[in-house]
């Protein structure tokens, strides 16, 4: 056995293989542990480009086949020019004049390090420790670092943004914070500088990967982060409240006071007793070298800066000493002399990017009905984290339960079935786990400025209540388990030996899962929910097929399956015979709005790939999100009508009085009866109660509500729609620029209905950022859409760096083969893998992503990942198929503060078994949808 283990690499050179034993990790998943091997100072622990050997020898009894696909980039993904990863292109980028053109919008993975620290790669000895680019911004968006390593004790990077003068516009510099965040206040060219910051004596090991997106706020919380430092924010150039710890505070007052302040260079201004806070001044600017000499403020954090007025440049520089004193262990906290004023702060600031609400006229329905508090929708699926902030109120009290009944499968440590539904991650210790339940659980009712908070995100009925039940693990989940969970959601007898009450059964059953083969068992007990009155919604499937899937396929189960944003069926979503009804379910590889957000469903989620799950916010995309949107709308005619009964549901689907008529006229089987209609459903629910409903004026409301087509796109669609319930028609439709036209693509008789936008940059010489209004007036009400975008010097190309695909075996997870390459054009890789065998029984996964860190873990935190179908449902690739088409996206950040799986990569004989453990036996596995 190999002496020495890497997983990471710090320190110098002469200490590789003690940091190497120091250092190893250990992930353990499916009961596996994959470890890279190394030794001696051999270097970064990556694998040569060279062509991988066959799979296995071929053999004259079974049959070799091929396997390929394609992996797009998602939209607007960029990576670092001069990363850590040797195979990688590299394209300096350290300086103002070599800054790398981005485009807008752009979600760009990185890397920096100090010289000689972090993994051994392109970067170990000399170091990188700033990157620039150059971008053309607009008014309003945010600019967000993330950095991928825990900056207290690893890195701390800052974010400057320059304008064409490279003078400093503003500058983002906390300590202990990972992200850094500013906002554009003018529309115009500028060059982004993410700058390490290197102590003098040094307090942190000094590297780290990292995010840059530019798109919209995506840290609300960041706004009251105690550790914010920001140069733009008001407060007195000069100026900083300091305290020193107690520790470091003697007995004598205000000749201590002064002389500690002299100290660091600074001049004592107000509050002469040391116990206490202290407002301090920093002194003049021919003075403010030996300040910073006192403080250690390292010089290449300074870089010689320009500035607009001496005024910017002494708020830029007391943020600097800020920064500094932070890092002093004799100060308890310094902070800037802020300035204030009253201001307010909007509720659920991340439902500008939900989309797919307005997709559905939901925001006319929250007119009518919100949810009610006595109606309840069961999440059947791998638990809810019960304490994310968007959903930590919306539980029915004391309820909600976790029937996997294999010990190794539920991974919660608890013996056998138990009452706490919590997810406790399905990633076996690899990376994040995939916190399906919760995504589902926040499309259906998560708290809104409606009802309890108004943080992240809205869910369509965020008055009802939820009740988790937990039958998905680490391997999926099994029919008897799942089956127990709908027994317990109804109200029928179960193994729990607890029978909820009529008040207290779920009124929704959401099933977001799916697998083939029939059952009896099944069929007989979603009939029996059924009877009890639940309404049962499922997702139809992600395999772009007319197979049946079970449960949705299942007789009195609503099967939903998927549209895109364009209400067109989303490429993945399955059709057929069976389908009842369509939902929006997302299509990632487009970002229509340039929000930055891909266009999948952004609900809530979580990472635990630290140890801890960390609460967060995702987009993506599948069935699986389809179908809350359908459980959501049905909890609110619930709520509107409380007898409603699930005959009621299938009727009012089928003679079309609940959706929107898509496709083919009448029922079809890529959209069953049609999209679902929030606002018709809950006023078809008030007029089955007899009840008084609130009045419905006409709205004109067009989706997306602005568009940023970047630099490459040429065309998009607009939704023009009626989101009330009197007529109104389109009169007018007028653009403000030369270069913009819009026409009617498909409309009605009052013209609403899709416009299709077309630029026309032949015109257009200078590069730059354009702008331009679309004006639609109606009968009612106007709209205006603005629409924005980008002429570059030279055309930039989506890239998610350098990839590394892997063939994976279904049973154990050991890497059976590896493809790895540069972007080949177009946004686009095409890899393949030759001489595959699949003996009986044998199943493949397939996953790919970068390393740019070089640590020999690809799809770390802040580096590219992608899987097929997905990252949150693997498929599996059998000898039935399909062997091409293996299609998937990989991109940076796919979640908002989240991270994606981690897993090896390498063609080396890295994979261990625990001799403790084996796999269990698992039956009737049913994947995440």
């Amino acid at each position: 056995m190999p002496e020495c283990f890497v997983e990471s690499m710090m320190g110098s050179i002469d200490s590789f293989c003690l940091e190497l034993v120091k250092r190893t990790r250990v992930f353990i998943w499916l009961s596996l542990v994959l470890l890279v091997t190394a030794c001696g100072g051999s270097g970064g622990g990556g694998i040569p480009d060279a062509a991988p050997p066959p799979i296995l020898p071929p053999s004259t009894s079974i049959p070799t086949v091929t396997l390929s696909g394609t992996i797009t980039v998602a939209p607007g993904a960029v990576v670092d020019g001069d990363v850590n990863d040797p195979n990688a292109v590299n394209v300096s980028n350290d300086t103002y004049e070599t800054a790398q053109p981005l485009p807008n919008p752009v979600t760009l993975g990185g890397y920096l390090n100090k010289p000689g620290t972090g993994y051994i790669g392109g970067s170990f000895l000399d170091g990188d420790t700033a990157d620039f680019y150059s971008i053309g911004l607009v008014s309003g968006q945010t600019i967000t670092l993330t950095m991928m390593e825990n900056p207290l004790t690893v890195v701390d990077l800052d974010l400057v943004l320059l304008d064409e003068n490279r003078d400093v516009i503003n500058r983002s510099a906390s300590t202990t914070d990972a992200v850094e965040q500013l906002t554009v206040t003018a529309t115009g060219n500028y060059t982004i500088m993410v700058n390490n910051w290197i102590e003098d004596p040094p307090v942190r090991a000094g590297y780290s990967s990292y995010t840059l997106r530019v798109g919209v706020d995506i840290t609300q919380a960041k706004a009251l982060a105690a550790d914010r430092l920001v140069l733009s924010d008001a407060f007195v150039p000069g100026e900083m409240i300091l305290k020193f710890s107690d520790g470091s505070v003697g007995t004598a007052m205000a000749a201590s006071s002064a002389s500690r302040a002299s100290s660091v260079g600074l001049q004592l201004k107000e509050g002469h007793d040391i116990r206490h806070a202290m407002l301090m001044g920093l002194g003049d600017k021919q003075h403010r070298q030996a300040t910073f000499n006192a403080l250690g403020v390292p010089a290449e954090s300074r870089h010689e800066f320009k500035f607009k007025s001496e005024e910017d440049q002494l708020k830029h520089d007391t943020l600097l000493a800020i920064k500094a004193l932070r890092n002093r262990p004799d100060v308890l906290y310094a902070e800037p002399n802020y300035m204030r004023t009253a201001n307010a702060v909007p509720n659920d600031p991340l439902y500008s990017s939900q989309w797919h609400y307005p997709l559905i006229n939901l925001p006319a329905a929250w007119d009518n009905q919100k949810g009610d508090v006595n109606v309840t929708v069961a999440i059947i699926d791998t638990g809810v984290l019960m304490s994310h902030p968007d959903l930590k109120e919306q539980f029915a009290p004391d309820l909600g339960y976790d029937f996997i009944s294999n010990d190794l499968n539920s991974g919660d440590g608890q013996p056998g079935i138990d009452n706490d539904p919590n997810d406790t991650g399905d990633s076996g210790g690899i990376g994040s786990s995939s916190f399906h339940g919760t995504h589902v659980a926040g499309t259906v009712a998560a708290a809104t400025s409606f009802s309890v908070d108004g943080v992240g995100v809205a869910g369509v009925a965020p008055g009802v209540k939820l009740l988790p039940v937990r039958v998905l693990g680490q391997f999926g989940g099994t029919n008897y388990d799942i089956m127990q969970g709908v027994r317990y959601a109804a109200g029928l007898p179960n193994d729990s030996g607890v029978i909820l009450n009529p008040s207290q059964r779920a009124d929704v059953i959401n099933l977001s899962f799916g697998g083939d083969g029939y059952s009896q068992l099944e069929q007989d007990i979603y009939t029996q929910a059924r009877a009890a009155g639940a309404v049962v919604v499922a997702a139809a499937g992600n395999d772009n097929s007319r197979a049946l899937v079970y449960p949705a396929s299942y007789a009195g189960v609503i099967s939903v399956s998927s549209v895109d944003r364009n209400k067109q069926k989303a490429y993945y979503s399955n059709y057929g015979s069976a389908i009842d009804v369509a939902a929006p379910g997302g299509d990632v590889r487009f970002d229509i709005d340039g929000d930055g957000f891909p266009d999948g469903i952004l609900s809530t989620r979580a990472d635990d790939s630290g140890g801890i799950a960390i609460p967060n916010y995702n987009a993506i995309q599948g069935t699986s999100m389809a179908a809350p949107h359908m459980a959501g709308v049905v909890a609110l005619m619930k709520s509107a009508y409380s007898d409603l009964m699930p005959e009621e549901v299938d009727s009012l689907l089928s003679s079309g009085a609940i959706v929107g008529d898509i496709g083919a006229p009448g029922r079809d089987d890529l959209f069953g009866y049609g999209l679902i209609d929030a606002h018709k459903a809950v006023i078809k629910a008030i007029d089955l109660a007899g009840t008084t409903r609130a009045p419905s004026p006409a709205l004109l409301v067009v989706s997306p509500s602005g568009l940023n087509l970047g630099d490459s796109a040429t065309t998009a669609l607009l939704d023009v729609s009626n989101g009330g319930g009197d007529a109104l028609n389109i009169t007018t439709v007028s653009n403000d620029a030369d270069w913009l036209t819009v026409t009617a693509e498909t409309v009605d008789a009052d013209l609403l209905g899709f416009y299709r936008v077309t630029i026309d940059k032949s015109s257009l010489t200078a590069p730059g950022i354009y702008q331009a209004g679309i004006r639609f007036n109606s009968s009612v009400n106007s709209v205006v859409v603005p629409v924005t975008m980008q002429i570059l010097t030279k055309a930039i190309n989506g890239d998610a760096g350098y990839q590394y695909v892997l063939l994976i075996d279904a049973s154990d997870f050991s890497v059976q083969g590896q493809w790895s390459g540069n972007v080949q054009g177009g946004g686009r890789y095409s890899y393949q893998f030759d001489n595959v065998i699949f003996p009986e029984g044998r199943q493949y996964y397939v996953i790919g992503g970068t390393d740019i860190n070089n640590d020999s873990l690809i799809c770390d935190p802040g580096e590219a990942c992608g899987a097929y179908f997905s990252l949150s449902n693997l498929s599996v690739i059998d000898a039935e198929g399909p062997h091409g088409g293996l299609d998937f996206v990989s991109g940076f950040d796919a979640g908002v503060g989240g991270s994606p799986s981690a897993l090896l990569k390498g063609g080396m004989p890295f994979i261990k078994r625990m001799e403790e453990q084996t796999l269990p036996e698992l039956k009737g596995l049913q994947r995440r949808r």
